[in-house]
């Protein structure tokens, strides 16, 4: 199981281009080749932050000047589960080719299950769309921007219960195929009497894939970020590079307050999860460093 980045798809301080986004998969995917190249099975997921903010906004805009029907962010996240998968398998089956390397891509718009009783639904902490002068009075709960850009709605983060379709998942992918899936952690959706119903909320894209990846049973984990290893004291004095961690060690780092929430922090809590559930490592590492068999900072029982 491969987590893609936020930098898989957009370098800070570029524009959210299609040509951007396109350069940018296809240079991660060919360093996903090497991984293909050593036999592996590949299951694909990634982040969607920025493209379905600039979604909601294109929503927004529409139904102020046009008096369009804003679409709810499940609908908004499903856009961006296609569309970023469009791009995967663009850039994916441009590098087979290269490589020779004969391997059907697959994408699969996935929901996640979340439960509708998640304490976050009570204070929810997600901050998406746009920024207003003054909070609309819609229902939703909106929070002050502390840079003073404004207010923002703000939505719950659950944690993922289950992933529809991860069986057949499985399946394609131990049959060869490259699969996509819980593209930006997932549409969120509860269980109902009439089936599942869609949620506002952002589901944590390192979080799902961790579960597809216990669901699937996977021997590994890679969590791709802009970083080569994971670090203590980072940017600081004593900053250290860590090759590998045991579960214990970091549990241990994450209490001290060692990684960064809204960075490394939910990256080696995927990792400690995948890992207590039967995953024999995870992976942290930047998709340039996949040419070597020992990259990355290794978390393991």
């Amino acid at each position: 199981m491969v987590a893609f980045g936020g930098n898989a798809l957009l370098r800070s301080g570029e524009p959210g281009t299609y040509e951007n986004q396109l350069r940018n998969v296809e240079q991660t995917c060919a360093q996903l080749a090497h991984l293909l190249q050593r036999g592996y099975d590949l299951v694909i997921g990634h982040g969607n932050g920025p493209q379905v903010g600039n979604v909601m906004l294109q929503h927004e805009a529409g139904k102020q000047l046009f008096g369009l029907e804003a679409m709810p962010m499940d609908f908004c996240g499903a856009e961006t589960q296609g569309s970023i998968a469009y791009l995967i398998e663009t850039g994916m089956e441009r590098v087979l080719r290269r490589a020779r390397l004969d391997r059907p891509v697959v994408s699969l718009v996935t929901r996640v299950v979340v439960g509708a009783d998640d304490p976050g639904f009570q204070n929810p902490t997600k901050p998406v769309g746009p920024y207003y002068a003054e909070a609309p009075k819609d229902g939703a709960v909106y929070r002050e921007d502390p840079r003073g850009r404004g207010w923002r709605k703000v939505v719950a983060s659950p944690r993922p219960i289950a992933i529809t379709n991860i069986g057949l998942v499985e399946r394609l992918a131990r049959e060869g195929c490259i699969v996509i899936t819980v593209g930006g952690g997932g549409i969120p959706v509860v269980e109902t009497a009439e089936g599942h119903r869609g949620v506002e909320a952002v589901i944590d894209k390192d979080l799902a894939c961790a579960l597809a990846a216990i669901r699937m049973k996977a021997d590994e984990f890679y969590i791709l970020t802009d970083v080569p290893k994971v670090y203590i004291n980072f940017r600081q004095p004593g900053e250290q590079a860590l090759d590998t961690l045991t579960v214990a060690d970091a549990q241990r780092y994450l209490s001290e307050g060692q990684f960064a929430e809204g960075s490394m922090a939910p990256k080696v809590r995927a990792g400690i999860l995948f890992v207590q559930n039967g995953g024999r490592e995870c992976i942290i590492t930047e998709a340039g460093q996949l040419d070597n068999p020992a990259c990355g900072t290794r978390i393991i029982p």
